[in-house]
């Protein structure tokens, strides 16, 4: 049986505390963007969030960017996700269940107490700590997706040190991209990684990056990470862990842009921003320790995704994590989509999150997720990373046990690592609508604008944030003036926060992502994202996954290809090419049909699963190959030739 739900919670505790009733969802989000410092007030005290000092306010001003939150206060997110470490533990729930490749393989799995994980952040904590780690001292990892990193994260947070972290199949150069801006002084790194059934040995990698981060003081590699947090060389062993108190604004991570197009930008977040953001992110996935039982909330991620950070939100409502560290499709010769459904059955998840790509990978694999596991304690399948598109709507539906009699809860959201954070996404009061968000997120002042600036209701326009959120970035690192960051952001729109996604705001309070505004269709003055045209081709059985850019040349027709990848052992005949057009001009309209249809062995993405549209479209209209596609910032580099090649063919006659 499902639990109550949280914010079903949070707001009888804002009629009991507040006075506050709500009629619907629309109006308590419209008094949560109308009046920010009650209702960021409110999460500050339904949390109960401590602080030895008291706010001066809320917020100060209501600028963007530079809007100062809770001035006054001191947190720390490590003390924030201990504090349910005694109460968790007593009623018998680990902090995090883990399973590799090899582990899930066998059957097996391995559990994490919480005082287990709070003596390992300590023991680390205390070893940083004589190497003479420092509040706003960056400390950056190359490690993978395993429990040992969501402790050196914690150690280093608990410290006030500024976390950094690239996942280990990134390439040297995409992570010296990053952490050469950022001046670490301590760097720690795995030895190796598995990926499909094939171990990846990193050691020379590593060394390569220490020969170009001088900074780096301290290298801490292999089993000697392990050591540390089992208390090597401890002095003060077994004793406890005590988090630094620091300002609300004090630093606590930096992550980066893709770093498809150029060098990545290295964004600032806060402790206090990304604790009360992540906390009121529990209301609306729909997480904690409350009252009828206690989460397990799995969200698949490499380390270099922002997801990794979201799921750490788990931690801080005393959830358990459960973590996966391997290939969600199985060992590479001989394919396997059920692979984090068994992983999710084993462990008892009661969320399983993943990017909306893999989903579509199950779909097209015909994957029975009921049938390949017991899934008997699930209730909300997460979605971001690009649009889940209607077909993978119904295909969860239809293919996931249902909740309490009904379809399990699809809780699909948008946000982005620029804030860490959802703007649009789930809420479990509300109706389920296929291809559907259910809301904008407490506290997001989302909506939908033209290029003049109008809003727009039930039309797709620029998704823009009219007010201020406490999770935007402090900054950029080592950004003079905040130019590029201003830049990122509010060039378009002066004062509000211009996102970079099409979005369409529903007469329900609902929202559809359309994709990129950057990479819009743009056919016979009708704009469209690509989402949509996806969405048509896909749905074919032939089609395993597509890519489409439209080109706009000065003085030239525009010219629309279309990319796609066909299932095994298929080639692109006439019929199939007429069969792909007659879909989108059904699905769309004639203006949408490509102006032409080439397979291709791979669509380019980022790390984190999106398809690389921009890149693809600025390398056909004529930039350099090296400065629009990072292949060390891919997730499969290798087919990056062919595009390449074509473009050069492009470039050299007519259109193909």
């Amino acid at each position: 049986m499902r639990p109550t739900p949280r914010l079903l919670h949070y707001q009888r505790w804002l009629q009991a505390q507040r006075g506050l009733s709500f009629p619907d969802y629309d109006t308590l989000w419209r008094w949560s963007v109308d009046d920010l410092p009650a209702f960021w007030q409110s999460i500050w005290d339904h949390f109960d969030i401590q602080s030895p000092t008291p706010h001066e306010c809320v917020l100060d001003r209501e600028v963007m960017p530079g809007a100062r939150w809770f001035e006054g206060a001191q947190v720390n997110f490590a003390h924030q996700v201990f504090r349910h470490a005694d109460a968790a533990h007593a009623a018998g729930h680990p902090a995090i269940v883990f399973a590799d490749e090899e582990l899930l393989a066998r059957g097996g799995l391995r559990e994490v107490s919480w005082p287990g994980l709070r003596a390992q952040v300590a023991a680390l904590a205390r070893a940083l700590q004589r190497l003479g780690v420092e509040p706003g001292d960056r400390v950056v990892a190359v490690l993978p997706n395993t429990p040992q990193t969501v402790a050196v994260f914690l150690a280093v947070a608990s410290l006030g040190a500024i976390w950094s972290i690239c996942s280990p199949d990134m390439g040297p150069v995409a992570v010296l991209d990053r952490f050469r801006q950022i001046e670490p002084k301590v760097l720690l790194a795995c030895d190796g990684y598995t990926w499909a059934g094939r171990h990846h040995d990193r050691r020379a990698h590593v060394d390569a990056l220490l020969a170009q981060l001088p900074t780096v003081r301290h290298a801490i590699r292999g089993e000697r990470i392990d050591a540390l947090l089992a208390g090597a060389d401890d002095p003060l062993p077994g004793a406890p862990l005590e988090p630094r108190w620091l300002p609300f604004d004090h630093p606590l991570w930096i992550v980066y842009s893709s770093g498809t197009t150029g060098l990545p930008k290295p964004i600032v977040h806060g402790q206090g921003g990304i604790l009360v953001e992540f906390l009121k992110g529990t209301l609306h996935n729909d997480l904690g320790p409350t009252v009828e039982t206690a989460d397990r909330f799995h969200w698949f991620s490499s380390t270099g995704w922002i997801m990794w950070n979201a799921q750490l939100a788990g931690l801080l409502a005393g959830t358990t994590i459960c973590v996966f560290d391997g290939n969600p499709g199985g060992p590479a010769a001989a394919p396997d989509w059920t692979t984090l459904w068994r992983f999710a059955g084993l462990a008892r998840c009661t969320f399983f999150g993943a990017g909306a790509a893999f989903f579509a990978s199950c779909l097209k694999a015909d994957v029975h997720p009921a049938q390949a596991a017991d899934l008997s304690a699930l209730r909300a399948v997460g979605s971001t990373g690009s649009p889940l598109s209607e077909e993978c709507h119904d295909w969860i539906w239809q293919r996931c046990p249902p909740v309490d009699g009904g379809p399990v809860w699809i809780d699909a959201i948008s946000g982005g690592t620029d804030f860490a954070g959802a703007f649009v996404g789930g809420n479990v009061l509300l109706p389920q609508r296929r291809g559907v968000m259910q809301c904008r997120w407490l506290g997001a002042a989302v909506e939908a604008w033209s290029e003049d600036g109008r809003p727009l209701v039930d039309e797709v326009g620029e998704l823009v944030c009219t007010r201020p959120m406490p999770s935007m970035p402090l900054r950029f690192w080592n950004d003079p003036g905040d130019a590029r960051y201003r830049e990122s952001y509010f060039e378009m729109f002066p004062g509000v926060w211009r996102h970079g996604d099409w979005i369409r705001i529903t007469p329900e309070g609902g929202a559809v992502i359309y994709g990129r505004s950057d990479a819009t269709i743009n056919r016979h003055g009708v704009r469209m994202g690509t989402a949509e045209l996806y969405r048509a081709v896909e749905a074919l059985p032939e089609v395993v996954d597509s890519l489409v850019v439209d080109l706009e040349m000065l003085g030239r027709e525009s010219w629309m290809p279309l990319f796609v990848v066909l299932r095994e052992g298929l080639v692109l005949d006439a019929a199939l090419d007429a069969r792909i057009r007659r879909a989108i001009r059904e699905a769309l309209s004639p203006r949408h049909v490509p102006s032409d249809i080439h397979q291709v062995a791979a669509v380019p993405r980022t790390l984190s699963g999106k398809k690389m549209e921009l890149p693809v479209k600025k390398l056909l209209l004529g930039a350099a190959p090296e400065k629009v596609l990072n292949r060390d910032a891919m997730a499969n580099a290798d087919c990056v030739d062919w595009y390449v090649a074509f473009a050069a063919r492009r470039a050299a006659g007519p259109a193909a």
